[in-house]
């Protein structure tokens, strides 16, 4: 049996940006992706801590030091520029897998840039 687990979540980021026009998907600096282990196209889960609108979606990579959080096509009617996310990463392991497993944890400045990362 296969158990779904929390990999990986970025706490409180803010909205930079929301394309409706876009293809679909939510812009994460590549900076917090590396740190919080996401890949680019990877399925994430984004709750918005102001409205408590939940949806899922895929990360792609934005620049590098931007504190980019750009969500894109139609989830873009979900978010307001400088609303506060939480963006949610699972994995599906084993029980064996899952036992001692910590997921990563970022905390984020006002401008999105990493606090500090830390196994929960």
């Amino acid at each position: 049996m296969l158990l779904t687990l929390l990999k990986s979540k970025i706490h409180r980021v803010r909205v930079t940006a929301v394309e409706l026009e876009y293809e679909g998907s939510c812009a994460i600096d590549a900076d917090l992706l590396a740190c919080a282990g996401i890949l680019p196209f990877e399925q994430i889960h984004i709750y918005d801590v102001n409205n408590g609108e939940r949806f899922t979606t895929y990360a792609i990579s934005a620049p590098a030091g931007t504190g980019t959080i750009s969500v894109n096509g139609a989830a873009a009617r979900r978010v307001a520029p400088g609303d506060v996310l939480i963006i949610a990463a699972y994995a599906q392991m084993t029980q064996e897998e899952a036992q001692g497993r910590s997921p990563t944890i970022i905390h984020v400045d006002q401008k999105n840039r990493p606090l500090n990362i830390s196994p929960h």
